[in-house]
């Protein structure tokens, strides 16, 4: 008897948990299968390549450059030195017997020196179709020179370079650099081509800060101007986006603080930078008309790697780029854009800055000379709080010398360096005593890459303005 009673309550308890799983079957399904991830497979094997051999590419993407050695110590602005450096530049056109019609152009902030197609490197150049006979820089009338920026990876000294006193890569014990070094540098170069004064200073991005720190550094050495889609002083908010773009590449594991030449590059963390950057330097408007709301493959269930159309696009464009550019010529230069400030104060302080490095016969840095009492009290002043007016003031005052003719172009639709920020440039040149200014606003779609777009208008505006002889006093 006891043994049927437990068998029926056997029989129960069985019965009870066939029809549970029953009901969960019904109501979750048949089992789950985890969502694929492509876009993470694609990460994990080239993480597994790079463990193969690494060979960063940056290092066969540009060819057929001259390079300028510079011997003798390099001191920079936040008193750091390099014992000489290498600056990779490309010309066209021909320089005339007095050696006045050179034209030098400044790149963006990943720009090579390769801005235009020649006999030694064929392909196309980032400013092709603005370079070249009857074009906005005209190599018929003109003689181009476009440098690899001091701390890049194309040619010049930067972070990737070896150090001659350790026989390693500098890595991040290379010097902090600034725009202001940048510049200097290229002078040195402009010296050993002969060049006593140049045309015209252009640039556009970063390269419109070097054009106006040119201007201002040396204006005797510059004849006319070109700021495109620049500013005089990096704002809030390009900073944040920067600092962002930073933050992303140096959390990548492979990130090593800078120490991963002989190892696997930090292809992520560049790749995120990208992605973000990317999003900063077209429009919205632009990428309504161009991509829309469409995804990719709209007969398959939404997924969580690339798949609106303007995801693969990102997608493509930050692959692309992950191991063409030096992790570490990225965090150098970008932070040289957010320090810029073309401010009397600021210009001021660095020089003090940098003259106060004492070097010794061997050209290292000997004790350290400390500010004196007067200029500590100077440069805190100069991180306090101050008035919408000062700051001006001290804009104006910066470029009190820069008196050549001017042009200033800005994009409405550009998110990076918005047009107050030109109309800024514009303003505190014609309050500091330049009357012969042009600014002019484009309503273009493509944003802040409309320097690389738009051929008709940017490229009309620099011709007539590097052209127009009655600009001259």
């Amino acid at each position: 008897m006891t043994m049927l009673r437990t068998l029926v309550t056997a029989g129960r308890q069985l019965a009870t948990r066939s029809r549970v799983h029953a009901l969960r079957h019904m109501a979750t399904g048949p089992p789950k299968s985890a969502m694929s991830f492509p876009c993470i497979d694609r990460l994990e094997t080239r993480q597994r390549d790079l463990l193969a051999g690494p060979e960063p590419t940056y290092d066969k993407v540009v060819t057929g450059y001259s390079t300028y050695t510079h011997h003798a110590p390099f001191v920079c602005d936040h008193m750091g030195i390099l014992n000489g450096f290498n600056i990779a530049y490309e010309s066209w056109g021909t320089l005339n017997v007095d050696k006045s019609n050179a034209i030098l152009v400044h790149t963006g902030l990943s720009g090579s020196s390769h801005a235009h197609s020649h006999e030694r490197n064929a392909n196309p150049g980032w400013w092709e179709k603005f370079i070249g006979p009857g074009r906005a820089l005209d190599t018929d009338k003109f003689f181009v020179v476009c440098t690899n920026v001091l701390g890049g990876c194309y040619g010049s000294t930067g972070p990737s370079s070896v150090d001659p006193q350790t026989g390693e890569r500098f890595a991040t014990t290379f010097p902090l650099l600034t725009v202001n070094d940048i510049v200097r540098a290229q002078f040195h170069l402009l010296d050993h081509l002969g060049i006593q004064k140049l045309h015209a200073s252009v640039g556009a991005s970063m390269g419109g800060m070097q054009s106006l720190c040119a201007a201002a550094l040396h204006p005797e050495r510059v004849g006319r101007l070109v700021s495109i889609s620049a500013c005089a002083r990096s704002h809030p908010y390009s900073i944040a986006l920067r600092f962002a773009q930073r933050q992303a590449l140096m959390s990548d594991p492979n990130f090593n603080r800078g120490f991963y030449y002989d190892s696997v590059q930090p292809h992520v963390g560049m790749k995120l930078a990208r992605a973000v950057a990317t999003v900063t330097y077209r429009s919205g408007p632009e990428w309504e008309l161009r991509f829309g709301r469409r995804r990719r493959a709209p007969e398959l269930p939404p997924a969580l790697c690339p798949d609106f159309l303007i995801e693969t696009y990102l997608d493509h464009q930050s692959e692309r780029f992950c191991l063409q550019y030096d992790a570490n010529s990225l965090l150098y230069v970008s932070k040289a854009m957010d320090m810029f400030d073309i401010s009397r104060s600021v210009t001021e302080r660095l020089a003090r800055q940098r003259e106060s490095v004492v070097l010794d016969g061997s050209g290292s840095a000997a004790a350290p000379v400390c500010l004196n009492e007067r200029e500590q009290l100077d440069a805190g002043e100069a991180s306090s709080v101050e008035t919408d007016e000062e700051i001006l003031d001290d804009l104006v005052s910066g470029v009190r010398n820069v008196l050549q003719p001017a042009l200033v172009l800005g994009v409405q639709s550009d998110i990076l360096f918005p047009v107050k920020q030109q109309r800024e440039i514009a303003d505190i040149l014609r309050k500091a005593g330049n009357e012969r200014v042009t600014y002019y606003e484009l309503d273009a779609m493509y944003g802040h890459d409309t320097f690389l777009i738009d051929v008709v208008n940017v490229g009309a505006a620099i011709k007539g303005h590097l052209e127009n002889e009655h600009l001259i006093k």
